[in-house]
């Protein structure tokens, strides 16, 4: 058994419409949670296949950190998948800068957030003081990457260029590995 805390304004959104969110983590991940809304703590047991299991505490802490539950659910498509936390308040000096640092991550109207998510093809979320990663190893290390330029000054410009470049050679390696698959040519 594994214990998650998560902050108290996404309790609700881990435990859904009348406990429909909480039961359908149960059933896709196989595992039980047990939530206490008082102090945000959630204990994840897995009860079925233990590969499942081990994705369920990785799910609500997803929850936690501003996924919806069906952008957290896309952990379980398959073993590849991950979920990656980028810690904004570690590279900012005071409160302002952290304010200053997730204005640079999201960018104007959004724009820098959507492009790392389109780009990378993770879905990118800035909770709190953190930006959470959810794709596969490529995915993940290309938003990772992008959002660590932005936060050691590097100019928008410059991140889009990286991510469009990543963009492409993920594009390509995915072609290559339909046209030839198994690796030989």
């Amino acid at each position: 058994m594994q214990h998650v805390k998560i902050p108290q304004d996404r309790i609700g959104v881990l435990i859904g419409q009348g406990g429909e969110t909480m039961r359908e983590i149960e059933t896709e991940a196989e595992v039980r949670l047990d939530i206490d809304s008082e102090n945000g703590s959630v204990a994840v047991e897995a009860v079925g296949d233990p590969v499942k299991g081990l994705k369920g505490p990785e799910i609500v802490r997803a929850i936690g950190r501003g996924f919806s539950p069906e952008d957290a659910l896309t952990l379980l498509v398959d073993d590849m998948m991950l979920f990656d936390l980028v810690d904004i308040d570690a590279a900012s000096r005071n409160k302002n800068d952290v304010k200053r640092q997730k204005g640079r991550l999201i960018g104007e109207g959004g724009r820098t957030r959507e492009l790392m998510e389109q780009l990378s093809g993770a879905s990118v979320v800035i909770y709190g003081t953190t930006l959470g990663i959810i794709g596969t190893p490529p995915q993940v290390e290309t938003a990772r990457t992008a959002a660590e330029m932005l936060l050691d000054g590097a100019p928008h410009g410059t991140v889009y260029s990286f991510l469009e470049e990543r963009h492409n050679e993920m594009k390509y390696q995915a072609l290559e590995s339909h046209r030839y698959p198994g690796g030989d040519s």
